[in-house]
């Protein structure tokens, strides 16, 4: 079980994504395209979203462990700082110039996409990036913090 629920959990978003058109970066790029030939359909997807995630959070606060048995951990932080918008920024800057983000851009690996190919090592990049960028920066964190 504790591999079965996210297999179909992960399959469902796929299958959600590819019906929706939501795979389709030029289908996207339409949506964020205000002044010419707008698209508002990922508008729809994204409210039905919102509304299917805001039941599902509900009744995860509820739980103490996910469907595969895992911890429902409560949120570290509550608060918007500059890491908070500074990598909204960047995602929404990634989204409009390549019309993919992470969920569509793994889909399309599956059909062999040369755009999701480069997307994903720089997603992967980018990662690894913050993560080399905070490994260092945490020393530093706690020395201030012991003095």
């Amino acid at each position: 079980m504790k591999l079965v629920s996210p297999f179909f959990a992960g399959l469902l978003f796929g299958l959600g994504l590819c019906l929706s058109g939501m795979t389709d970066p030029h289908k996207v790029l339409g949506f964020l395209d205000l002044a010419g030939a707008w698209d508002p359909s990922l508008a729809l997807v994204m409210g039905g979203a919102v509304a299917v995630a805001f039941v599902a959070f509900r009744i995860a606060r509820a739980r103490r462990t996910s469907l595969s048995g895992a911890p429902l951990p409560a949120p570290a932080a509550a608060v918007i700082d500059v890491r908070l918008i500074g990598g909204s920024l960047l995602f929404g800057a990634g989204w409009g110039l390549a019309g993919l983000c992470p969920g569509p851009a793994l889909v399309n690996l599956g059909f062999f996409n040369i755009r999701a190919v480069v997307f994903v090592l720089a997603m992967v990049a980018g990662m690894r990036l913050v993560d080399a960028s905070a490994s260092r920066r945490a020393p530093s964190v706690a020395a201030a913090e012991d003095a």
